[in-house]
C-alpha cells in the first residue's frame, strides 16, 4: 500500500478503518470532519461570545451559534440518508484553529483590542467551514445527491454571510475603536 493510499484513510463510528476507495467515501469523510468541526464549534462558542466585550460581535457571534447547531442538525439529515452515523471522526483542523483562538481570550488584552483578535480567529474559523462546506456540496451534485447539496449550500451560504459579517464589524467599527486605544 503506497503512503498516499494510506494517507487517505479514514476512521468509521465503529473504530475499525474504511479506505476511501471512493468519491462516495471520500465526501462521507469530509462530512464526518465537517461534523466535528461544528461540534467543537459549538462548544466554544459561548465561551467566545462571554470573552467578547462590543454588543455587536456579542450579537452576531450569538446568532452564529445558533445557525452553528442548525448546521449540526442538516448533517444530521444528510447522515440519515446514508450507511454511515456523524460521529466517529476528530476535526484536527478546527481542534487547532480554535486551540490558537483561545490564546485570545487567555491574554491580557484592552477588550477592544481583544474583540479585533476574536473577529480574526473567527474569521479563520469561518474560513475552514467555506473551504469544507463547498467541498463536500461540490461532491455531492458529482454523486447526484441533490438534496444534501443544496442543504450544503445553505450551509455555505450562511458561512459567508458570517464571514462578511464579522469584516463589516471589525472595518466599521472594532478595528477603528481597537485602533483608538492605541493611541
Amino acid at each position: 500500500m503506497s503512503s498516499d493510499t494510506q494517507a487517505l484513510i479514514a476512521t468509521t463510528t465503529k473504530g475499525s478503518l474504511m479506505k476511501l476507495d471512493s468519491l462516495q467515501k471520500l465526501w462521507v469523510h469530509e462530512l464526518k470532519d465537517l461534523y466535528s468541526a461544528e461540534t467543537q464549534i459549538t462548544e466554544a462558542l459561548p465561551k467566545i461570545i462571554a470573552a467578547a466585550s462590543h454588543q455587536n460581535l456579542k450579537e452576531a457571534l450569538s446568532e452564529h451559534l445558533q445557525q452553528t447547531k442548525g448546521h449540526l442538525a442538516r448533517l444530521e439529515k444528510i447522515f440519515g440518508g446514508l450507511r454511515f452515523a456523524p460521529g466517529g471522526q476528530h476535526c484536527k483542523g478546527m481542534e487547532g484553529l480554535l486551540e490558537e483562538g483561545k490564546g485570545i481570550l487567555e491574554t491580557d488584552a484592552d477588550p477592544l483590542v481583544r474583540d479585533a483578535g476574536i473577529i480574526s480567529a473567527c474569521q479563520r474559523v469561518e474560513h475552514y467551514e467555506i473551504a469544507g462546506y463547498g467541498t463536500a456540496g461540490a461532491y455531492a451534485e458529482l454523486l447526484g445527491e441533490q438534496e444534501a447539496a443544496a442543504l450544503l449550500q445553505l450551509t455555505l451560504d450562511e458561512e459567508s454571510s458570517a464571514d462578511t459579517r464579522l469584516s463589516r464589524l471589525a472595518r466599521t467599527c472594532i478595528n477603528v475603536e481597537a485602533m483608538a486605544t492605541s493611541r
